[in-house]
């Protein structure tokens, strides 16, 4: 399931890396209003597109109403899991305990630079040591799981983060295969301001202020 917003121009990559995969049943679009190419790219590769009213939370709770699977695999539009992901994701859902589990991967960048690399460290740190993944690296967790902790909440951003918080540390497992992200946003706004404005974003959700006001400084 993917929430989208004038996605066309990095959907078509993601789209791919799930194309053709025996894992997957269906793929959908939760479509917040897109005035690119975003929904004919979608349908062209066969997924199911819903409309939904905008905001990363409305969106994934309209593509989950829509998912008829007994697993639901949460994506961003511009994250696309990475060669050996479908292993790891059938190993997962195998385990006995795997339904009271919900897994993420492990982040990783297009961008050669060594910032790069710098910035998935601090991500992989910071899942260790806080048990907090971001939606960018995606949830697989099973429908059953997904309606007792209550689904996503209504709300235009910080959505990931109240979710796992829900599950908690001991229900949350990662991945051992990376989701490829693509940096523009790190590259526009540098591999400084960008990190710092999201953990800026992040404490003001902490501290209690509503997520239709950070929306505003997320960009």
């Amino acid at each position: 399931m993917i929430p989208t917003l004038d996605a066309a121009d990095e959907l078509p990559d993601t789209l791919a890396a799930l194309a053709g995969s025996a894992l997957i049943r269906e793929i959908i679009i939760s479509d917040g209003g897109s005035r690119d190419d975003t929904v004919a790219i979608s349908r062209a590769a066969g997924a199911c597109v819903v409309d939904a009213a905008r905001g990363r939370g409305p969106q994934l709770i309209a593509g989950a109403a829509a998912a008829t699977g007994d697993w639901l695999l949460f994506l961003h539009a511009d994250c696309r899991p990475a060669a050996g992901w479908e292993e790891a994701v059938a190993a997962f859902i195998s385990r006995p305990e795997g339904s009271e589990r919900a897994g993420y991967f492990s982040f990783a960048l297009d961008d050669p630079e060594p910032a790069a690399r710098r910035l998935e460290r601090i991500v992989a740190w910071r899942c260790r040591a806080w048990g907090l993944p971001y939606g960018d690296q995606g949830l697989l967790i099973a429908r059953s799981l997904y309606d007792a902790v209550g689904g996503f909440a209504p709300i235009p951003l910080m959505e990931d983060v109240d979710i796992v918080r829900r599950l908690g540390r001991r229900r949350l497992v990662p991945i051992p295969a990376p989701i490829i992200c693509s940096a523009r946003r790190y590259r526009r706004e540098g591999y400084l301001r960008r990190p710092l404005r999201n953990l800026l974003c992040l404490s003001l959700y902490f501290a209690g202020v509503p997520p239709r006001r950070i929306v505003r400084l997320y960009g």
